[in-house]
């Protein structure tokens, strides 16, 4: 985006963001921008608590995301994800808050605005002083207050009035929820007490890598059983799916690239005789545009640059590689350019950059702009000008200076004018924003600069390579009816099946396929042991089988195998350990039988679960603190680590004093850090409706 794009834009923010407190109350009235819709589709998207959240709605607010987040490449699938959970958790804390009877005043939106976190500072900072001119943010309402465009309203409620409502209003939630966090006395001097506690004990460890994992066999059975015994940790909010697939690929063959480094080569004499690059380029269907501008050699984002350079005027370089493509270049000119350049101008403008909308009419700004002319001609104040006429508020309050921008950060006309004409040169100037009667103040650095013609040609799959590919699927597909088929066929063909896990349903990707939606839904549509069609994704054909489906709520024993058969086989070597190890009843009888000695641990802390050499493992803590059995010693008893038994040789109180206070303040910041999970809490009870897949 050129620097005159991004400081227009900025400065059509401001006057779309800056709401006086007096016109809040008309915009929350009038209700433009909360209801309205440029859709007559009033489907439902999904509802929360019986809130309906309408897809027309929905798709307003993406299309104006798309548009916020464009420069920063956002895909449409993540903000439809990432919107929708934005708009559960607007609806859950509305809900909750009016419960509650908190709500954000006009005021409030007023010194948010206005303080030093204003959104507006940025543009409204003097950059001699730092300082945010908060009265120069202010005069800007009077622009608006007397605007009567619907749509800039509108846009000033979704894009950011709403927004910082919302922000507002979850602080307020977020901070009542962390106000509310209380430690009472008793708490403080349970820990108090606790820390101060320490211990020391004996023990017999028989760790779990003394069996090899090799002599366990841990069966489906032993894995459901252990989820049912702990279903609570290893629950489902949704469905999933799984599938196999095997690829076939498509892309380009040595063939292919052989027939477009010889399409190349055929046009490199046409090229070099070429008098209008730009009108060869684009009837030879080039895939880079023709800039018909200069570039110094430190702009060239080219990786041979330094061969490029030193090409001839005229002269046609290659073909060469570059990236995914064959490419000739043709230096068209060299010129000794500035590497920046300070101009200031009057901007008269024809079309809104953010909305596109006409502001003026072409004809009235071109009469404008040389009226203008005249005036500075005639020796008027140029600043005057600027500020009675020019709709760049990007560069008004500077008296439409841009102090030395480098080459390529305006749009294309302004550029090369501002690079272009020597210093001192005064002229009208248009672009796609309309006119700018500009004057060169200042240039420095010159250098040599480049025109450079690129006829660049992607090396693609060809028909034949395609089809081969669509074939060799359908064939599989013919052959694969079942699971047995299915990978009977893939080892007949020498295919590697591979694996996409978790699938859920309102997924755009799978795991190792990319970009795959189309896949998602089939998924979804059908039951398991279907075997797709081939599906084109990327560079190749897939053909999936679904094999599992993972219902929502407890996992079944191929979803948790995975998380548990770890922790499944060291509860079997532990029932083995005890059973062979573990016998007797005295701490020597266990040494004795399991061949392990026993082991002294001092300084245990009852407020830590570590054991010094050994890890955490908080039931050897535990048991160690235990008054009852000093001098006496437990049963065996299953760590994270391996088996133990403790005996218990000493309890004390440690010498160090611990601050009330500062146990309080460590207590109270534990609470107020887990505030969220009240949030989570929320939004797990909730009643959800998600009807996204059906538009998506």
């Amino acid at each position: 985006m050129s620097v005159i794009q991004s400081i227009r834009d900025r400065g059509t923010w401001i006057i779309f963001s800056i709401i006086a407190v007096a016109l809040i109350a008309f915009i929350l009235q009038d209700g433009v921008g909360r209801g309205g819709s440029a859709f007559s589709n009033t489907s439902t998207i999904g509802q929360v608590n019986g809130q309906k959240l309408e897809r027309a709605a929905f798709e307003e607010k993406l299309a104006m995301q798309e548009k916020m987040y464009a420069s920063q490449g956002a895909q449409r699938d993540q903000l439809i994800g990432s919107l929708w959970n934005q708009e559960v958790d607007r609806l859950l804390i509305e809900a909750e808050c009016a419960k509650l009877g908190l709500q954000v005043t006009a005021k409030e939106l007023s010194d948010i605005l206005f303080s030093e976190n204003s959104p507006l500072k940025q543009e409204f900072t003097d950059p001699a002083t730092g300082l945010f001119k908060v009265e120069d943010a202010k005069k800007a309402f009077a622009q608006i207050k007397k605007s009567k465009n619907a749509d800039q309203i509108k846009m000033i409620n979704q894009v950011y009035i709403q927004p910082i409502l919302e922000q507002a209003l979850r602080n307020k939630y977020s901070v009542l929820l962390q106000k509310s966090a209380y430690v009472p006395k008793w708490m403080v001097e349970k820990q108090a007490a606790d820390n101060n506690q320490i211990a020391s004990a004996s023990v017999v460890f028989v760790p779990y890598a003394s069996i090899a994992d090799s002599t366990i066999k841990v069966t489906d059975n032993d894995i459901a059983a252990y989820v049912k015994a702990h279903a609570s940790a290893y629950k489902k909010e949704e469905e999933t799916r799984s599938i196999a697939y095997v690829s076939f690929s498509a892309i380009p063959s040595s063939a292919d690239s052989a027939a477009v480094l010889n399409e190349v080569l055929a046009q490199k004499q046409d090229f070099a005789s070429a008098t209008d690059n730009g009108a060869f380029l684009n009837r030879v269907g080039s895939d880079l545009p023709y800039y018909d501008g200069y570039f110094s050699k430190n702009r060239m984002q080219q990786a041979n640059k330094d061969t490029l350079v030193k090409i001839p005027t005229g002269t046609v370089y290659g073909p060469y590689v570059d990236g995914n493509a064959y490419v000739l270049a043709k230096m068209v000119g060299i010129k000794n350019w500035p590497d920046s350049s300070k101009v200031r101008h009057i901007l008269i403008g024809t079309v809104d950059p953010r909305s596109g909308q006409q502001i003026r009419p072409d004809s009235v700004a071109k009469k404008l702009v040389d009226s203008i002319k005249y005036a500075v001609a005639a020796g008027a104040d140029f600043n005057a000008l600027v500020q009675k006429y020019s709709d760049d508020a990007g560069s008004k309050e500077k008296g439409g200076v841009y102090d030395y921008f480098a080459q390529g950060q305006m749009v294309g006309a302004f550029n090369d004018f501002s690079f272009d004409k020597p210093k001192g040169t005064k002229d009208v100037v248009k672009s796609e924003f309309g006119y700018h009667y500009t004057e060169v103040l200042d240039q420095k650095n010159f250098a040599p600069a480049y025109k450079i013609a690129y006829l660049s040609k992607a090396l693609v799959a060809s028909n034949e390579t395609v089809t081969a590919a669509s074939t060799a699927a359908a064939s599989f597909v013919a052959n694969a009816k079942s699971k047995k088929d299915f990978e009977q066929n893939a080892l007949k063909n020498n295919l590697q099946i591979l694996n996409g896990v978790d699938i859920k349903k309102n997924d755009f990707t799978i795991t190792g396929l990319g970009k795959s939606r189309e896949t998602v839904r089939w998924v979804y549509d059908n039951k398991v042991g279907a075997v797709s069609e081939p599906t084109e994704i990327g560079d190749a054909y897939i053909v999936a089988m679904i094999t599992s489906i993972g219902e929502k709520g407890t996992m079944g024993v191929a979803e948790a195998k995975p998380l548990v058969e770890g922790l499944v086989r060291n509860e079997l070597k532990a029932k083995q350990i005890i059973e062979s190890k573990f016998k007797g009843s005295t701490l020597e009888d266990f040494v004795k039988s399991s061949g392990f000695p026993a082991q002294r641990v001092d300084s245990l802390s009852f407020a830590s679960p570590f054991v010094p050499g050994l890890g955490a493992e908080p039931k050897v803590v535990g048991a160690a603190f235990n008054k009852s059995l000093i001098g006496k010693n437990t049963a065996a008893i299953e760590g994270s680590a391996g088996v133990f038994a403790v005996r218990p040789e000493a309890i004390s109180a440690a010498a160090t004093m611990q601050d009330p206070a500062a146990i309080t303040s460590a207590l109270l910041q534990a609470v107020q850090s887990n505030i969220y999970r009240g949030f989570e809490a929320i939004k797990k009870s909730a009643k959800i409706i998600d009807n996204r897949s059906t538009f998506y």
